[in-house]
């Protein structure tokens, strides 16, 4: 009598179809690698809201760069600062920094300070494909959009 369960080539079998599957489904997602990048980057303005506070004095901070006083967001391999070129436009009531379109960054430092106002500044990062912006006000106020390419638009992230 053979006991209750699976052979070890059905069990192969099956677990080779969800690997297929599997990775049929992850090539169509839109931009895995920036799923990380927002948490990323609202972590080192809270740390650097916190540090400012608790050292009461202004803070320096480069999110791209060293030469902050916080250390810099790692972005994921294939993610890069800046925007992958002339097919993704600014988002809607931005002005056109010149600077952050193509560095990533509009200001390469910005200033926070223990009140929470800060030097309101822009970050661009891109995977090839769709693009996060994160704005930050001068009141400390962040806003992030991500371009979705399917919709041709950005969107609140």
């Amino acid at each position: 009598m053979r006991a209750p369960g699976f052979s070890l080539l059905e069990t192969t079998l099956a677990m080779g179809l969800m690997g297929i599957l599997g990775a049929a489904g992850g090539a169509s997602l839109p931009g895995p690698g920036l799923a990380f990048v927002p948490g990323e980057m609202r972590g080192a303005l809270d740390q650097a809201f916190l540090l400012a506070r608790a050292r009461g004095r202004e803070v320096r901070v480069a999110l791209g760069a060293e030469g902050g006083e916080i250390p810099p967001v790692r972005l994921p391999r294939g993610v890069r600062w800046g925007l992958p070129g002339a097919a993704i436009p600014l988002p809607r009531d931005m002005d056109a920094p010149v600077r952050a379109h193509v560095t990533g960054a509009s200001h390469p430092f910005i200033v926070v300070s223990p009140r929470g106002t800060v030097t309101a500044a822009a970050w661009f990062v891109t995977d090839g494909r769709d693009a996060l912006c994160l704005r930050l006000s001068g009141q400390g106020r962040i806003r992030l959009l991500r371009w979705r390419r399917e919709l041709q638009a950005w969107m609140e992230a």
